[in-house]
């Protein structure tokens, strides 16, 4: 009797125990969610329209510092002009440093032929006709080569930054770019080019302060060789120590450029565009040591001698090819003469 006694006990604790685990299980299970308020009715009775975003400006926005100074002009009738006229045409060209040669002929045409169709009509005409070479950019080398487009240019006139768009632009079209930092006595130089070519993608071949220029070119274009790059664009030196000649220095670096397996297939001069003749004067120095193929003209937007575009052509017959027309990295664009003339004269 006493073991029955004694299993009794061990069940009724058993069962004792296994009802306060499940009482203590409910407890711990949490409290079924209230049920939702009910949403407030909402009549929309009459629908916001989304701000349209602001279009980008054009081109004549863009030099309106230029067209600004040709509002005069656009301001004269058709007709024969008279020497009032003739006087404030002549002041309007020169002040856009459109140049004296350009200026000259102008005018001895509105004297002999008048502006039958109005005299900003007939001004375009003429400027047009001073752009008639060809301004397409080389891409290919012969077969085997590495094409290479060397940038010369003073400091300060943006020609690390315009390396860096044209690459980026390149980029877009689907090619691979190396960068040569040649720029090697400008202690910044390099570390810019760098930045860029982290921006936008592009290889880049670098060496310490003061090295040889254009051992950085050679390795530069030997590595786009080794990894089948499209193409190479070598920053150069804009300026030298005393005790060395920069044009003589342009002109090693190029040298060394040509030689196989790199192809020079463009040279390409930076100018900045506010310099406005004195622009010239800096063109005429790098021509015949760099021999120059085109010209990157910068800050056009952000100067009134935008007629230099038309005095570099003349004057120099080297065409512009590209323009800068604002900060961002696709603000430099192949140069359009009509569209150019146009955002000056037209309407």
């Amino acid at each position: 009797m006493t073991a029955l006694y004694v299993v009794l006990a061990v069940v009724v604790v058993v069962a004792l125990v296994a009802v306060a685990v499940v009482r203590a299980r409910r407890r711990a299970l949490p409290a079924a969610p209230a049920a939702p308020a009910p949403l407030p009715e909402v009549l929309v009775t009459e629908a916001t329209a989304i701000p349209a975003l602001a279009p980008e400006p054009g081109l004549a926005e863009r030099l309106a510092a230029s067209r600004g100074v040709f509002d005069r002009v656009r301001g004269l009738g058709a007709g024969r002009l008279d020497e009032d006229q003739l006087g404030l045409v002549e002041e309007v060209l020169l002040r856009s440093d459109v140049g004296l040669a350009t200026t000259t002929e102008v005018l001895a045409r509105l004297r002999a032929d008048g502006a039958p169709e109005g005299v900003a009509s007939a001004v375009r005409d003429m400027l047009l006709s001073g752009f008639d070479t060809e301004r397409a950019l080389r891409e290919a080398a012969e077969p085997g080569r590495v094409p290479v487009w060397l940038f010369v240019g003073v400091n300060g006139v943006g020609k690390t930054t315009s390396i860096a768009k044209l690459a980026q632009r390149l980029i877009d079209e689907g090619k691979s770019v190396l960068l040569a930092a040649g720029d090697t006595f400008r202690a910044a130089a390099a570390d810019q080019l760098e930045a860029w070519a982290t921006r936008t993608g592009s290889e880049i071949v670098r060496a310490a302060e003061g090295a040889d220029p254009g051992s950085v070119v050679h390795d530069a274009i030997g590595r786009a060789k080794a990894r089948g790059v499209d193409i190479v664009l070598a920053d150069t030196a804009g300026r030298r120590p005393n005790s060395a000649n920069l044009l003589d220095e342009l002109a090693k670096v190029r040298r060394v450029a040509d030689r196989e397996p790199g192809q020079v297939v463009e040279t390409l001069l930076v100018l900045d565009a506010t310099t406005g003749q004195n622009a010239l004067s800096q063109a005429r120095e790098f021509l015949a040591a760099a021999a120059v193929t085109g010209i990157v003209l910068t800050k056009l937007d952000g100067t009134a001698r935008g007629g230099v575009v038309v005095a570099i052509e003349r004057e120099l017959a080297i065409p512009v090819k590209f323009v800068g027309v604002g900060e961002g990295v696709h603000d430099l664009v192949p140069f359009d003469p009509e569209a150019f003339v146009d955002s000056l004269l037209g309407a």
